[in-house]
């Protein structure tokens, strides 16, 4: 699992987003308005969703983001 983590103003309801490219990359943005706490949270909810697959899911977005 290859991915890089990159720190970025994003949206106040937005801790984090990884977007996969299409050589299989993980490109992992976290908010950086949040504090540091906060930003290690949303690093490992992402990293979570990359090694459970869910990239690769059949499901909705909000089914996923319950589990």
């Amino acid at each position: 699992m290859s991915y890089c983590i990159r720190y970025i103003d994003l949206p106040c309801r937005v801790n984090g987003v990884t977007i996969m490219d299409r050589d299989g990359f993980f490109n992992v943005y976290i908010n950086a308005r949040l504090d540091y706490r906060c930003q290690q949270k949303a690093i490992q909810h992402e990293l979570m969703h990359i090694a459970r697959g869910d990239f690769f899911s059949e499901g909705e977005l909000e089914q996923v983001e319950l589990m």
